[in-house]
């Protein structure tokens, strides 16, 4: 038995322990317009994620989540921030911890841990153009008992996995995800992606976190269709305007130049962007 912590430190062999890697990876979820020929006909919205193509093995040519080791000399919460600047020339935008992934196959290198982070921004808003390597896709989601078919799509390419989706706690309303089909992303990304989505789900029902999503100006119906989209349902008018009616306010602006009339422009109440 050690007599003081200095005598343990002193005896301390870190070759004793088996070894371990920690990355960080980013799932950043925005909101697409679809492109109408028709003026007068109002954009379809998508929910959007940020992929990159991965230019090493392994899964070299595959598509993935933005994501890095995270240095010996660092802290957790700089990780994401130092990767999605250095991957993709995104910052300075909202960032939250998802999950830890730690799934013993989840890496054919070695045993790795990921600390995943969700990032919401209004891609419109962004000012650095994108790296090379680095492609919004359109996300479709199908939830249909207790499997959830998700596809992602943009000029480029059509991503498609398949998940089982299993009540883990009733109490909590917890699920367990599994792949059971996956031969577009790397690693095990699909399941950072579906929590992300089921996260964020959620948390516009308490939050206002949907607003980091959204431009500094919106109108009612836009910001409706965002609403609904996260949701993956449509939403009734009244309901709609009970949810948001403490979280916007209405401004001296209006649309324009859309092909119908004129809609009030609103803007989040808190507003600190």
């Amino acid at each position: 038995m050690y007599k003081s912590e200095k005598e343990f430190l002193e005896a301390y062999n870190p070759e004793e322990f088996d070894r371990l890697s920690i990355t960080t990876d980013i799932l950043l979820l925005s909101i697409s317009d679809e492109e109408t020929a028709n003026y007068r006909k109002t954009s379809k919205k998508h929910m959007s994620v940020l992929l990159v193509k991965r230019d090493d093995y392994p899964f070299k040519g595959k598509w993935c989540l933005p994501g890095g080791f995270l240095q010996v000399d660092e802290e957790l919460e700089d990780c994401p921030k130092r990767i999605l600047e250095k991957e993709t020339n995104i910052k300075d935008i909202y960032l939250e911890q998802l999950y830890t992934f730690g799934g013993i196959n989840r890496d054919p290198r070695m045993r790795i841990v990921s600390t995943s982070y969700m990032a919401l921004v209004d891609k419109n808003r962004l000012k650095d153009k994108l790296a090379s390597n680095a492609s919004w896709f359109n996300i479709k989601y199908f939830d249909e008992d207790n499997e959830v078919v998700v596809v992602l799509d943009n000029e480029i390419d059509t991503l498609t996995f398949k998940i089982r989706k299993t009540l883990k706690e009733k109490t909590t309303d917890r699920y367990k995800f599994e792949i059971i089909e996956n031969e577009s992303l790397a690693f095990d990304h699909p399941l950072v992606i579906l929590n992300g989505i089921e996260r964020l789900k959620n948390k516009v029902n308490y939050t206002d976190v949907v607003f980091n999503m959204m431009p500094e100006l919106f109108t009612l119906g836009d910001l409706q269709q965002v609403y609904e989209v996260i949701l993956n349902k449509k939403l009734l008018d009244p309901a709609f305007r009970r949810i948001i009616a403490n979280k916007v306010e209405k401004t001296e602006f209006v649309e324009r130049g859309a092909g119908h009339r004129p809609s009030v422009l609103f803007r989040y109440k808190n507003n600190q962007k």
